[in-house]
């Protein structure tokens, strides 16, 4: 299972490869850690850029899903408009699952299961902590089938 941490900030997203087999988390090297959108990606070919390079990055590491953390659409932590194309190319990419992630579904997954590992020796960069994270809290959840479990309710 191979998942791609995405954390969407302004006009730039954050990336972040992780994967579990045989529990153990492998943390992928990434040719590319981060995309940003000049011009508040009003522009449709850039948009259309984007697009292909990610789904183009989705294909050459044969990543199975997604998952970024919900941005509220109004109020004081509103996300801005690119961060919503962002989010719309990402859920278009075909044959990929794609998660959002609530705030209470990444603190709940963290308290019951906390990352077993200090971020500072990952060997990740800063910025992609959340991404990291974000992929994390979504393996986990499909482990312990937190989902279906929900569904069942």
């Amino acid at each position: 299972m191979r998942t791609c941490g995405v954390e969407i900030t302004g006009n730039e997203i954050f990336l972040c490869l992780l994967s579990k087999e045989a529990d153990v988390f492998d943390i992928r090297d990434i040719r590319q850690t981060r995309f940003s959108l000049p011009q508040n990606g009003s522009d449709t070919a850039v948009m259309r850029k984007f697009y292909f390079d990610f789904k183009k990055l989705v294909e050459d590491y044969k990543i199975d899903s997604i998952a970024f953390k919900e941005r509220p659409a109004k109020g004081k932590f509103a996300g801005s408009a690119t961060g919503f194309k962002f989010e719309t190319a990402l859920q278009l990419i075909p044959d990929i699952d794609v998660r959002i992630l609530t705030s209470t579904e990444v603190k709940e997954q963290l308290k019951k299961n906390p990352i077993p590992i200090d971020f500072e020796e990952t060997g990740l960069k800063k910025y992609q902590e959340n991404a990291f994270a974000y992929a994390y809290v979504y393996i986990n959840r499909k482990i312990y089938k937190v989902d279906e479990k929900q569904a069942e309710q």
